[in-house]
């Protein structure tokens, strides 16, 4: 499939601030999965300076730094892209994956450790319980177990949606049975580590309803399945990541996906109140072909 999205966010100031410098990470991702036709960054204020970079994960992002003091930022940004992973179960796992627990090869394991951390200092036994349960359920096979965790996600617990804020810890995910998507994916990620299934989070783009009238950032999970390499899933949606997902970047720590980041400082100090931050983001997505 072929799209074309135009993103704005706009952020409005209560106050003339100076601009630090910032991240911008909505640049799709160009792999053997998805092409990037061609690609576009506005900003304004217009910047003193920016410089592409590429991250760990092999994600590209843009570092922006200002000069002027504003009391706005906007970013936009347009693309067409052509999303070619028609068939998301065209692959082959090697033999030792196909059941769990897996008998890693020592330097596979060895890069595949960011992924397999938990979210915090320990797994949540929520988390853990879950996993556990599922494992039984589907005799151990690999491929039955991420399917019943992305169905159970989808089908019994209720989808909400919330504009800001940080990802939930995965037990609170657990007990409220509720979340967003970057809750599930959370959730999801610490589910599959606990057994040893490397999983990372990943920031895009979903088609979705052609019809429907809103459109958000999505969030979504990619487990490393050996043998196939990173393969997604949605628990949102119900669905095992194909041509309708458009991402942007992955990473092991769900922090590292933010779309824009960067912080701000008041232009005159001191200050007796803290400078208030309005944003606002429209996100245009039309099919191609």
């Amino acid at each position: 499939m072929r799209y074309s999205i135009h993103h704005t966010t706009t952020y409005t100031y209560s106050d003339r601030i100076l601009l630090k410098p910032h991240l911008v990470r909505l640049h799709p991702r160009a792999d053997g999965e998805q092409r990037v036709e061609d690609f576009a960054l506005t900003v304004i204020p217009q910047p003193v300076g920016r410089s592409p970079l590429i991250d760990l994960d092999g994600n590209t992002f843009t570092k922006l730094w200002f000069s002027e003091p504003t009391s706005q930022l906007e970013i936009t940004v347009t693309m067409t892209v052509e999303t070619l992973l028609v068939n998301p179960f065209d692959y082959l796992l090697e033999p030792w994956a196909m059941d769990l627990p897996w008998d890693y090869p020592k330097d596979l394991h060895h890069g595949l450790r960011a992924y397999l951390e938990p979210i915090q200092a320990q797994f949540d036994p929520a988390a853990i319980a879950l996993a556990q349960d599922l494992f039984m359920d589907n005799d151990g096979n690999t491929l039955g177990f991420l399917n019943a965790l992305n169905q159970k996600l989808y089908h019994e617990w209720e989808y909400i949606l919330r504009e800001t804020g940080d990802p939930w810890l995965p037990g609170v995910t657990v007990r409220r049975k509720q979340g967003s998507c970057r809750d599930w994916a959370v959730l999801f990620m610490e589910v599959c580590r606990s057994l040893g299934i490397p999983a990372r989070f990943v920031s895009g783009y979903q088609a979705g309803d052609r019809l429907q009238d809103r459109r958000d950032l999505h969030g979504w999970v990619e487990v490393y399945l050996p043998g196939a390499g990173w393969r997604g899933y949605d628990p949102t949606q119900g669905l095992v990541v194909s041509e309708g997902h458009i991402p942007l970047c992955a990473s092991a720590q769900p922090r590292n996906t933010m779309p824009i980041e960067g912080q701000v400082t008041p232009l005159q100090l001191p200050r007796q109140e803290p400078i208030q931050t309005m944003m606002a983001s429209t996100i245009q997505l039309d099919w191609l072909a």
